[in-house]
């Protein structure tokens, strides 16, 4: 017997800006940029609403951010607080369903909730009832929506963004889509984008009406996609945890841009640490390491290396990474930042080979990657690193918030 979904999506907006504001209450309604303020060439890692507004946007330069909004006050980025709010957030949403579908620290949970309403009531009632409880117990007002799939809760939350409640009813889900822009829809961006300009396409109505067959001509394989997706259609199951595929993505930016090859292997040993530690974390390990290299003049090159078997060891991700930086590497040109992305992730098997192939090398190097990420996780991930590594910044205190 079929039974139409109850799909809820919590969202809290700019969840780092919102975090610090919980933490510092005189942050209340100032322009906030998070990036790291010790670098001119970081990037913004969140901005306030009002920040947005003056024209910052996530992964701008700050030098740039700052002239847009000149009176925003710049906050050093806190991640392990985030994901303590992230947590505490999970925590009362977990109650309702085990079916929770969320990232590490970005305020954002799919939660299925079909077929509760006999132990909780409506699906209406559940997403009031949490966001009443986040905002008291953790101090951060989430918008919340609820449809019958997880692509039109998605969209419905992106148009009561910063703050409220939408619901829509079964069946309603291609009128409530059509009169909306394209740029609205999950899924389409860059090229696609511009090519339904191209095509004067600029609703998901004008984009449902035409034809797979009339699709496939322009978008190919995405042809099918596209034509569901326009409807309100989305068989997407919420998939309980952190979600498998999200990458592990990090970035450095030089001050001053630079061309040495040192300084650009130094920076690159310690993002492929940090990668490295976070993926032991999550008790995944990595196929494929891509680079990506960004020039003074604006222009990018990504190249990327991949091992079947994947890994997690600084000393395996560092040959892969070398690899891609190698081939990667093709002008004279200043880099601006390099970034490290691990991806084609898979969960590390617990279960001991009966006749193990790594060589004694091997063992001894998982053996201390294993201690220092023992001596990190007790007196801070900044203590100990491995010598080709660069200078980094302090480590921020985060003892200051309790979020439970």
């Amino acid at each position: 017997m079929y039974r139409e979904r109850s799909i809820l999506h919590f969202n809290v907006a700019d969840f780092a800006v919102a975090v610090e504001r919980v933490a510092d209450s005189s942050l209340a309604r100032r322009p906030l940029i998070i990036a790291p303020p010790a670098a001119a060439r970081s990037v913004v890692f969140d901005m306030s609403e009002e920040a947005y507004q003056a024209g910052v946007q996530k992964g701008m330069f700050l030098n740039q951010a700052t002239r847009l909004c000149r009176e925003a006050t710049v906050l050093q980025p806190r991640v392990e607080l985030y994901r303590r709010a992230m947590a505490g957030f999970l925590k009362r949403v977990q109650y309702y369903s085990p079916q929770v579908e969320h990232g590490v620290e970005d305020g954002h949970l799919f939660v299925d909730v079909t077929g509760t309403h006999r132990l909780f009531g409506p699906a209406q009632d559940v997403g009031l009832r949490v966001r009443r409880e986040v905002r008291d117990g953790l101090g951060i007002n989430p918008i919340w929506t609820l449809a019958g799939n997880k692509l039109v809760a998605k969209v419905s939350s992106r148009l009561v963004k910063p703050v409220g409640e939408y619901i829509v009813a079964p069946g309603e889900e291609e009128v409530f889509l059509a009169p909306l822009q394209i740029g609205l829809l999950p899924g389409v961006y860059g090229k696609e984008l511009r090519t339904m300009g191209e095509l004067q396409i600029s609703t998901i109505g004008q984009l449902a009406g035409l034809s797979p067959r009339q699709l496939m001509v322009v978008f190919g394989s995405r042809a099918s996609w596209l034509h569901g997706a326009s409807r309100g259609h989305d068989d997407s199951m919420v998939m309980g945890g952190v979600q498998e595929a999200m990458p592990v993505d990090h970035e450095h930016c030089f001050t001053p841009d630079t061309n040495d090859r040192q300084e650009v292997e130094a920076a690159l040993a310690t993002l492929i640490a940090r990668v490295g530690s976070e993926l032991r974390a999550r008790g995944k390990a990595a196929r494929r390491v891509g680079i990506w290299l960004r020039y003074s003049d604006g222009n990018h090159v990504v190249r990327q290396a991949s091992v079947k078997e994947g890994t997690c060891s600084d000393f395996g991700l560092r040959r892969l990474a070398m690899d891609a930086l190698q081939r990667a590497w093709l002008r004279r040109t200043r880099l601006r930042s390099i970034r490290l992305v691990c991806d084609r992730l898979h969960r590390q098997s617990p279960q001991l080979t009966l006749f193990p192939e790594t060589s004694v090398e091997t063992r001894r190097q998982e053996k201390l990657l294993g201690a220092m990420d023992a001596i990190r996780g007790r007196y801070g991930k900044r203590v100990i690193a491995l010598g080709r590594q660069c200078p980094d910044e302090p480590e921020p205190d985060n003892t200051d918030v309790v979020f439970h």
